[in-house]
Order: C-alpha cells, then structure tokens, then sequence
C-alpha cells in the first residue's frame, strides 16, 4: 500500500491505551473498525486499541490486512484473521456470528475506509445483527466525505446556495449498456451524486459521462497518498483531462457529480415541501430539510416561512 507513513506507531500505541483502555469494550461484539484510505497516520486511537482488544479480525483481504496491522505494530497470527469476501460472504458471516456468540469480541476492516459502503461488511452487518448480537461502529476514514468535504458542492447554474444533500451511487455497472442507463438516471438527479471507480474502468467512465454536459465533477485521485491529485471540471471535459497526464488513469478514484439547480417551479415545490415540515418542526430546521429536498434557494424558504407564520398568526419560532 502506497501511503504516507511514520517510521513507528509505538508511541501511538502507547497512546491509543492511554486514551482508549479505560472505555468498556463489551464481548460478543463485532466491531466495525474504519481504517485509512492511503494515509496510514489516519488511524485512530481507539481502532488500534480495538484492533489489539479483539479475538480475531474478519477483512476482505487476510494478506492486505496482516500488513496493515504490522504496519501500526500489532502482530497477530494468521489463525486470527477471517476472510469474508464477495465469495464467500454468507458462510463466512455465519462464521462470524458463531464466534460471537461464544463471547468473542471480533473486529471486522474492509480493505480502505469506513466498511459497509461497497464491501462485504453491509451483508456481514446484517447477519450479525439478524443473530441478536451487537455491532459497535468505530468510525474514521472514508472516500466518500473526504471528497465531498474538498469538492465545494455548490448548485450549477443556480444561486450559489450549497447544499448538503447527496447520493451515494458506488460502482456503476461494467456492461455499456447498463451503465449508460444509470448515467442517464443520474442526468436527472439534481443533488450531489458520489461514484467510486477503479483505474482500469475510469476512463470508460469519463466517456460514458461526456452526456451530462458542463456539469461539474470533482475527481479525486489517490485521495491522503502521496501523488493526491483533487480537481474540478465540467463532464464534457473529462476525457482530455485524463489524457492529459499519463498518471492520472492509476491509482483509486472517488468522483462527484455537483448537484444541479432545481428549475423553474417559481419556488411553488420547495413551498409545498416547506408548509408541510413547519406543521411538525421549528422554522430552522424545516428550511434546511425543505432546501434540501426541494433543492430552493435557503433564504426565499426562509422568508416564505416567515411569511406563513406571521400569516398564521403563530408566533415567530425560529429561535432554537
């Protein structure tokens, strides 16, 4: 794993007892452990203290993981690492589950980031928690909200109003056909559309979303490693913009599409979104639900919000 790395992790291992051992670590509980993306000073202290704790470590890869541990430090046999993979997801939840429900603290780390978001971590999640066993999530580091936090997710060709909705969409499918089918769905989506894509496919995927125009994408290359690379540009754009440096088809990509100002209703949706949330909620809170359901610029919902209170004679809540 290409990465930036401190020589030693002693002294964060050192930390991470100091800072985490003291916490109640119950057993008979899996634990769902995020782990850098490329950075390895990413980790946190309380995953290597549970990466410590536990009986046994399930991961996608035992060799991949196995270097990762070594890497912070923390030596464990091969007996105590699980393989639960795309092939053998079922049997191996099972597995899992069992031990479990022996009292056995496990942790599970897909291969980079926060498990559960295209990994088999989500069916062995479900398993366990089917069984009646407790999931502990340790969060920590994921593509998805290191990208977005970099892209700048403001509406195109709308306001300027950011939005904080968005739309995790993975891996799109790898026949033609069907991916241009869900990049035509995605044409439509007006919030923020995250894509993830590996570096054989992504100039595959460059093409197939030359259709969505001048609409901005955020590519996010190698995200925390070494050789990042973070840029913006319109969809038409991608393909020259690959083929501009012959390093920029390697490595892991995270993608976003920016997300699209909603047209022409003269504001008449985000109003029927808006007067149904201030039935239930304070002023506030139903302007950014309805911004960002609606997509309408936060502060026309705001005014028509004030208007409908003073309208209705209820007095002004929006002090929270």
């Amino acid at each position: 794993m290409a990465s930036l790395a401190p020589a030693s992790f002693g002294a964060a291992l050192a930390a991470a007892h100091d800072a985490s051992g003291a916490q109640h670590y119950p057993q008979g509980t899996l634990y769902v452990v995020a782990t850098p993306i490329g950075n390895l000073a990413d980790i946190t202290l309380r995953a290597l203290h549970v990466l410590q704790l536990v009986d046994a470590v399930a991961c996608e890869d035992t060799r991949h993981t196995q270097s990762l541990l070594r890497a912070y430090g923390i030596d464990r046999p091969n007996a105590q690492l699980l393989a639960v993979h795309q092939h053998n997801e079922a049997e191996a939840a099972q597995a899992v589950a069992a031990r479990l429900a022996q009292g056995k603290r496990t942790a599970y780390v897909s291969d980079a980031g926060t498990p559960g978001v295209s990994d088999p971590g989500a069916r062995l999640v479900a398993a366990v928690r089917a069984a009646g066993q407790r999931v502990l999530p340790l969060p920590g580091a994921s593509s998805v909200t290191t990208l977005i936090g970099a892209a700048g997710l403001v509406a195109d060709g709308g306001d300027g109003n950011a939005s904080s909705a968005f739309v995790f969409a993975g891996f799109l499918p790898s026949k033609a056909g069907e991916r241009d089918t869900a990049v035509q769905a995605l044409a439509q989506e007006p919030r923020a559309v995250v894509l993830l894509e590996a570096p054989h496919r992504i100039e595959t995927l460059a093409r197939a979303l030359v259709v969505l125009g001048e609409r901005h994408v955020t590519v996010g290359r190698e995200l925390t490693k070494q050789f990042e690379e973070i840029a913006t540009v319109p969809a038409n754009a991608l393909p020259d913009w690959f083929a501009a440096g012959r390093d920029r088809t390697r490595g892991e990509f995270a993608l976003v599409l920016h997300p699209m100002a909603v047209a022409g209703d003269d504001g008449a949706e985000g109003e029927r979104v808006l007067r149904l949330l201030l039935a239930e909620l304070p002023v506030k809170t139903a302007v950014r639900l309805a911004a960002e359901i609606s997509g309408a610029p936060r502060n026309a919902l705001y005014e028509t919000a004030l208007r409908i209170r003073n309208g209705g004679g209820s007095a002004d809540d929006d002090a929270e």
